[in-house]
């Protein structure tokens, strides 16, 4: 037990911070959160998104291109929010983990059945 949070809680803490992380980095849904960060670079066919040039603007994309830069700053988050908001931050917490579980268990089931 570590600051009084045993490990089913940092389990839970973790599954809530892959969700959350994902979903910002990752999910079409968070799209307009992301691309005030990003520039479109067209070359040929393929669109790639860059970082901005410069400021937070640049410091915040670069962040949002890395999956584990990202969940560093969600994990901190949803630890802060736990430990000093708890009313706010566990249903959150509670929400995220049991869409990590959902999403793992239904990528686990398109493996098996070959989709």
């Amino acid at each position: 037990m570590f600051l009084g949070i045993g490990i089913e809680v940092i389990f839970i803490i973790g599954l809530a911070s892959f969700r959350l992380t994902r979903l910002l980095v990752f999910d079409k849904i968070t799209e307009f959160i992301r691309s005030p960060f990003f520039d479109e670079v067209k070359e040929g066919e393929d669109i790639y998104l860059v970082p901005k040039n410069k400021g937070m603007r640049r410091w915040i994309g670069e962040a949002l291109n890395c999956y584990w830069c990202t969940g560093i700053w969600v994990s901190m988050l949803l630890l802060l929010g736990y430990l000093f908001l708890p009313v706010i931050s566990i249903p959150l917490i509670i929400l995220l983990a049991i869409a990590a579980v959902a999403g793992i268990i239904e990528t686990v089931v398109s493996k098996w059945i070959g989709e």
